[in-house]
Parts: structure tokens; sequence; C-alpha cells
């Protein structure tokens, strides 16, 4: 059994060696930039709701190119709590069948709902990666999707998106100097393990 101390260096591992995600945050900005963009075009919700699920999907493949770019690590062999962090991203994809809903049904609430469900998966990740801005700002984007959302005109859709993107953003810099506080900690729990 993993005592505290024990498992807490598990987690800043994590927090150190994949720098809290960034790539992944990186990568979502831009692809809610490109959302943003697909928002201000001439066409139905639907339509617009449509060509973002094909737009959302470009985010694992840009991750992936940004931590080549960042340098983090997605998979660290001897850290029993690494694969977590991938059950907890495919968690997101139970709330798929709402946002299926939203699109057949309530398609101009469609892209509010995939800000909310976007927002909310960052939840766990503040204690996975002992990072506090991923448990603030699942709270702020959450309930800033929904407060856009349902006071915005079909006109203005493309502001829950410009949202996510200015969200990101402050997500990504807070997660970076989350990064560089529990690195300073890694790193003198290594030099005390040795």
């Amino acid at each position: 059994m993993l005592l505290e101390k024990e498992f807490a260096a598990l987690q800043l591992e994590l927090s150190v060696k994949a720098k809290n995600g960034l790539d992944f945050i990186v990568a979502a900005s831009l692809v809610w930039a490109a959302i943003a963009f697909v928002w201000t075009l001439p066409n139905t919700p639907g339509l617009n709701g449509f060509i973002t699920f094909f737009v959302g999907a470009a985010t694992l493949p840009l991750a992936w190119l940004f931590s080549k770019v960042l340098g983090t690590t997605w998979s660290i062999a001897r850290n029993p709590l690494q694969p977590l962090g991938l059950w907890l991203n495919f968690a997101q994809l139970f709330y798929f069948p709402i946002l299926m809903f939203m699109y057949s049904k309530y398609p101009a609430y469609f892209i509010m709902t995939y800000g909310i469900i976007t927002g909310a998966h960052f939840f766990p990740y503040a204690w996975f990666y002992k990072a506090k801005p991923f448990a603030i700002m699942a709270g702020v984007i959450s309930i800033g999707c929904l407060l856009i959302g349902v006071r915005t005109s079909e006109a203005t859709l493309y502001l829950v998106p410009v949202f996510m993107v200015c969200s990101l953003a402050v997500l990504g810099g807070l997660l970076y100097v989350s990064y560089r506080r529990n690195q300073k900690v890694y790193l003198l729990l290594v030099r005390q393990s040795e």
C-alpha cells in the first residue's frame, strides 16, 4: 500500500513530466479558435455544430504535436497513476449523448453544451496533477458557457467559443505557474531520495 508521501510524489511526477497537460490545453485553444471561426460563418447552428464535430477531432493530433514541441511525456511507465489520465479524458465521451441530443433537438444550444462538457471534464485533473487551476477553471468555463449560451442570439453564438479560447489561455497560464511550482517540489523530492 502506498504511503501518502509516495502517492503525492507520483502525482507530482505526473504534473512535472506531463507539464500539467499543457500540450492538450494549447491544442484545445487552437481548436476552439477554429470553432469560433466556424460559428462566425453564416450557416445554421445545425451546420456549424456538424462542422464543429470534425474540427474538434483535431485536438488529439495537435496535442501530440505540441507534446513534441513542449517536451511533455504521455506515458510514464513506472507510475501506476498514469493510465488514469487517459480514463479521465475518455470520461467526457460519456457526456456525448447529451451533446448529440442538443445537436438534434436544440442546435442553437449545441456549442454552449460542448463548452460546458469541455470545461467540466477538467475538474478531476486538479487532483490528478495537483493543480488547482483545473478545478477553478472547470467552474468558470462551465458557468461562463451557460451564461453566454442562454443570453446570446443565434447571430452571436461565436461568443461561446471565443470565451473558451480566452478561458483556455488563462488556464494554460495558470497551469504553467502550477507546473513550475510542482517542479520545484518534485526536484527536491528526487534529490532527497537519491
